[in-house]
């Protein structure tokens, strides 16, 4: 340990998110890199959920009918597509948006990254589900998958499997996703940092050290 270095400030940010949001996927990625280039910052990450889709049935629904509802088609969201998969590349995505077969409900995913923080795996376990998800396709809305991404990180996949069988932090997702829009957050992700300054969008790290270097100044 470098006696000699300045303590670190402590900074807690919010991050409020949806798992089957790519903006969110690619501006988790270039949050962390900025925590990286500042080691004069030490940064709690506390995972907020937000629910793009609320009224998805639990299974969630086919690919080709959510491009529809969403962009009016596969035209228009391969195009946007294509714009993530560019952005991504720089962070080290590999966006295949063709994988994906469902876009699930995000529900139980923000329920087990809850578990998760209990053991303090969050932060590993939010990465590990988007990288199933939006490089593998994988069904992020299935308990085995949750549960087997949940042992992949060190924790117990019989036990993860258990408590999505049950209604635990259910309650506890759709209160945040409440919060959120009653504080004015209706697009994700938004970062919080210490409870004050806030921004939202996949921002560039630029923005996100302004944004860091305002909260150290307010602290």
């Amino acid at each position: 340990m470098n006696l000699l270095a300045p303590p670190r400030a402590r900074l807690p940010i919010e991050v409020v998110f949806d798992l089957v949001c790519p903006w969110c996927f690619l501006g988790i990625r270039r949050l962390r890199r900025t925590l990286r280039s500042r080691p004069d910052v030490a940064a709690e990450l506390l995972w907020r959920p937000f629910l793009l889709n609320p009224d998805f049935a639990p299974q969630g629904v086919p690919r080709q009918d959510y491009l529809v509802r969403k962009f009016g088609g596969e035209d228009r969201a391969r195009r946007l597509h294509g714009t993530i998969a560019d952005l991504g590349r720089a962070e080290g995505i590999e966006f295949r948006f063709d994988r994906i077969r469902r876009v699930p409900h995000s529900l139980d995913a923000h329920r087990l990254v809850r578990w998760a923080g209990r053991f303090g795996a969050a932060d590993a376990l939010v990465e590990a589900i988007f990288e199933a998800y939006f490089t593998e396709g994988a069904d992020i809305g299935d308990g085995h998958v949750l549960a087997t991404l949940a042992g992949q990180q060190g924790l117990d996949a019989p036990l993860a499997r258990r408590f999505l069988s049950t209604v635990a932090e259910v309650e506890a997702v759709h209160a945040d996703n409440l919060r959120a829009h009653r504080l004015g957050i209706n697009g994700v992700p938004c970062f919080v940092v210490a409870g004050r300054s806030a921004i939202a969008g996949a921002q560039e790290p630029e923005v996100l050290e302004r944004l860091l270097d305002i909260a150290l100044v307010e602290s």
